[in-house]
């Protein structure tokens, strides 16, 4: 489910109104936490973070006129799910989270390869989730990102 919402603030008014609270929150929590030269606005229909041209003027290898992703998140049918580039890309950050989820939350871990999915809103680990963003700066995900594309 992809928006065609141009703003983050239009995104999170266009979700259903039971989850704007939830989605404001987790928005605030990763504005506050994420480390300075990430940009938020909209990407790829969701409201995302990315490492903008003005810093990475290469910009996304399968798309050079989008800025580099680093992390996003959607509301979709059933959940709402958080994408972030450092879980798949980086084994230490994935290991982490997994071993740190269970005492920021009583409910199962839900995940894919970079996706986590929160089907329970009140149930998000909004601390979690601040400690994971600041597990990367721009200039370490660009990086990383620039070791994985040229291999």
């Amino acid at each position: 489910m992809t928006s065609k919402a141009t703003t983050p603030e239009q995104y999170i008014a266009e979700a259903p109104e039971e989850r704007q609270a939830y989605l404001n929150q987790l928005r605030q929590v990763i504005n506050t936490n994420l480390p300075e030269g990430f940009e938020e606005g909209m990407q790829y229909g969701m409201i995302g973070y990315y490492v903008p041209h003005s810093i990475y003027p290469d910009g996304y290898h399968c798309n050079t006129k989008e800025p580099l992703p680093f992390m996003s998140f959607a509301s979709q049918k059933n959940s709402v799910n958080l994408y972030h580039s450092g879980i798949y890309a980086v084994p230490e950050i994935h290991d982490w989270f997994v071993a740190e989820f269970p005492k920021h939350s009583k409910r199962k871990l839900d995940m894919g390869k970079s996706c986590v999915r929160f089907k329970k809103m009140d149930d998000i680990p909004l601390e979690l989730i601040g400690e994971l963003c600041k597990k990367l700066t721009v200039n370490e995900w660009i990086e990383i990102y620039e070791k994985a594309i040229k291999k």
